[in-house]
């Protein structure tokens, strides 16, 4: 079965740092280009980073500087570091890809940014 996973989310004070975590079974993640999208209450969901099977990456101007995507091949995962968290982050985040022509989601995981 193929499948996305996110882990590591939660309630954090702004300022705050939390890493999430992608975990794929039955697709090798560095073969694709991953995504970390976001969706914000009553917002739609926005990409915010991604990275090339090559490595190369890209972020979102709204966390450029503050989030790290990178990749894990030996543990086929991915992750997204977080840092100066700020209450507008708050959202669930979702890992993606597109596979077999489709678009493969995570369940997402929750980060509230909250004092």
């Amino acid at each position: 079965q193929v499948q996305l996973v996110e882990s590591g989310g939660g309630l954090v004070q702004p300022g705050g740092s939390l890493r999430l975590s992608c975990t794929a079974s039955g697709i090798t993640l560095s073969a694709y280009t991953m995504h970390w999208y976001r969706q914000g209450p009553e917002q739609g969901r926005e990409l915010i980073a991604n990275i090339f099977s090559d490595g190369h990456t890209n972020y979102a101007d709204s966390v450029k500087g503050r989030f790290t995507i990178s990749r894990d091949d030996a543990k086929n995962a991915m992750y997204l570091q977080m840092n100066n968290l700020e209450a507008e982050d708050t959202a669930v985040y979702f890992c993606n890809t597109v596979y077999k022509f489709k678009d493969l989601w995570g369940q997402g995981a929750q980060v509230t940014v909250s004092s």
